[in-house]
């Protein structure tokens, strides 16, 4: 007889509370084994409050990895495919890992806190497999997902709503840079990073005082237009801005099955964060092969006709082949552009190529298909110059 599956309960983060006031659609999913919110009220409400003043999205479930000890410098140098060498106290680096097959595990930031202490922030869990590559180096990893607190506070009004809680000078803090400041009687680091292509900040804090973050945050953004945003909003301005994301556009190396399901950095238009002339890093000589003979696959941003996304859609060329499949897709409200990210089997993706995207959508209770030219373009749709500015703009 088959005994029933049993799901272990979802762990709240510590601003659960202050996400179940404000959730009205109940709309939650599981993130980490955390219950995260997929939107509060709507979508747009969320996506308008990210372009046009600030968004509070809860961060908490995130892992996040603290790295410490002598060999903290050389053991994350080897891990990842960027050379670390200018990251110096108090930066971040956006940066990827492989396995030694050249595949990405994952991609996410690292934090420099200081000499021989660092974090290492993430989509998936890699608590095992970060302590296997620590062998022989003089350092330890310790899981710190569920002892700290984080919030990505994204949008024009960002700046401003910190100047309003009390972060003095917190207009100067430069991208991919961090600050402390002693907050109510404890320690708040704060990043200027983000996922939004715009300009923002990331909040970290212990526990305890996550609550009176909370409110803090929303009594000084007040008359800013702060708004709590779940990840169907985020999801829409991170495509915008370019990002990827694990599981959506890749498939972590450590978690594919299929034999050529992993992509390699260069296979996801992540090349510019892999240094071959570092002399070792995890995957470097698969990594070096490739760039000798080729990749497999080439991933592209697309503009796709119409205003349908073309979510899950294969992606043909002029002869009716199928040459790839969208990874991620959306309808761009700033840019008013239907937006999508592929991966194409080589030698596709050419600026130029006619190329069509599958598009199967539900009209009156029916399933339609249409079938969108598609053309390849560089860069990002939105990417806002207050993103790097410095000072930044309060308004």
């Amino acid at each position: 007889m088959n005994q029933p599956i049993e799901i272990a309960p979802l762990e709240h983060t510590p601003f659960h509370p202050r996400l179940a006031a404000a959730c009205e659609t109940t709309d939650w999913y599981r993130w980490k084994g955390y219950a995260a919110v997929a939107r509060y009220t709507e979508i747009a409400y969320e996506y308008f409050a990210i372009r046009n003043s600030t968004g509070v999205f809860d961060l908490s479930p995130m892992s996040k990895y603290r790295i410490r000890g002598p060999d903290a410098g050389r053991y994350v140098d080897r891990l990842v495919t960027r050379n670390l060498e200018r990251l110096t106290d108090g930066r971040v680096a956006y940066v990827v890992w492989c396995d030694d097959a050249g595949h990405v595990i994952d991609d996410g930031t690292l934090f420099r806190l200081g000499t021989g202490d660092y974090r290492l922030c993430a989509q998936e869990r890699h608590l095992d497999w970060l302590c296997s590559a620590a062998l022989g180096f003089d350092v330890e990893v310790h899981d710190e997902t569920g002892t700290l607190a984080a919030l990505a506070l994204q949008g024009p009004t960002s700046c401003a709503t910190l100047r309003a809680m009390g972060l003095a000078q917190i207009e100067t803090l430069a991208p991919f840079a961090t600050r402390r400041f002693d907050w109510c009687g404890g320690d708040l680091l704060v990043s200027r990073t983000g996922y939004t292509g715009d300009l923002g900040y990331e909040l970290w804090i212990a526990p305890a005082a996550a609550l009176e973050l909370w409110d803090a945050l929303m009594q000084a953004g007040s008359l800013l237009g702060i708004r709590p945003i779940g990840s169907h909003a985020l999801d829409v301005a991170r495509i915008e801005a370019g990002f990827l994301q694990a599981w959506v556009d890749f498939v972590p190396a450590h978690e594919a099955v299929g034999p050529g399901r992993g992509r390699s950095p260069f296979e996801l238009g992540l090349g510019w964060v892999v240094d071959l002339g570092k002399p070792v890093f995890n995957g470097r000589r698969a990594l070096l092969a490739e760039h000798a003979r080729g990749s497999r696959y080439r991933f592209v941003r697309l503009d796709v006709d119409g205003n349908k996304p073309a979510r899950d859609a294969f992606i043909y060329n002029r002869r009716r082949q199928v040459v790839g499949t969208v990874t991620s897709a959306a309808w761009s409200p700033s840019t008013k552009r239907n937006i999508a990210f592929a991966s194409l089997d080589m030698p596709w993706g050419r600026s130029g190529d006619d190329l069509r995207a599958d598009i199967y959508y539900n009209r009156e209770l029916q399933w339609k298909r249409s079938m969108a030219r598609c053309r390849v373009f560089e860069g990002r749709v939105f990417d806002h110059p207050r993103r790097t500015a410095v000072p930044a703009p309060e308004f």
